[in-house]
């Protein structure tokens, strides 16, 4: 079970703040932030609650041990498919809910000749590792080929598409941050 201490440290870190910034936003000071984070004092109820909503978190769920666990693995239950014959792909997403988070990695079958959706310019930055065939990412007007073992990495910043030219299956990893598969 953890304390409370390291849960408030943990919660700090995931949020990107320092115990200066935190202690800045609820009034306190460094040095108290650091004495409840290594359990030398506790703070009050009215303290924590003041932590608690510059940290983003309910009571309810600071308490609720499951609602802080981490996860880490994730199985073959937790995958979300989906299957598009017409435009020739096949998309996994891996994590669920991943596309709430800072990363979105699917696994993408395209079939000989199958192209996954034309996506708009964003802030998104992918990241293509083919793990089988090769695969064609349109970028603006400029094309770029991947084979087996070779990886893509761009910014989204124009009109773009992973397709597969060729004649064999493509089997590639995507990852995008600022999710928009």
């Amino acid at each position: 079970m953890r304390t409370i201490g390291n849960k408030i440290k943990n919660l700090r870190l995931q949020k990107g703040l320092t115990q200066e910034e935190l202690g800045e936003r609820t009034d306190l000071s460094k040095g108290y932030i650091s004495q409840i984070e290594r359990e030398i004092s506790s703070p009050s109820i009215e303290t924590l609650f003041s932590l608690l909503e510059v940290l983003g978190i309910s009571a309810k769920d600071f308490f609720d041990e499951d609602t802080l666990n981490q996860k880490v693995v994730y199985s073959q239950k937790d995958v979300t498919r989906y299957e598009d014959l017409e435009q020739g792909y096949h998309v996994t997403w891996l994590i669920p809910e991943s596309n709430e988070k800072e990363m979105e990695p699917v696994l993408l079958h395209l079939a000989p000749g199958g192209h996954f959706k034309a996506y708009e310019p964003s802030g998104s930055e992918t990241f293509v590792y083919v793990l089988e065939g090769s695969v064609t990412l349109r970028l603006g007007r400029e094309s770029f080929v991947a084979t087996q073992g070779e990886t893509l990495y761009y910014k989204a910043s124009e009109i773009h598409q992973l397709r597969n030219d060729s004649k064999a299956e493509t089997r590639v990893l995507v990852t995008a941050t600022d999710s928009y598969l």
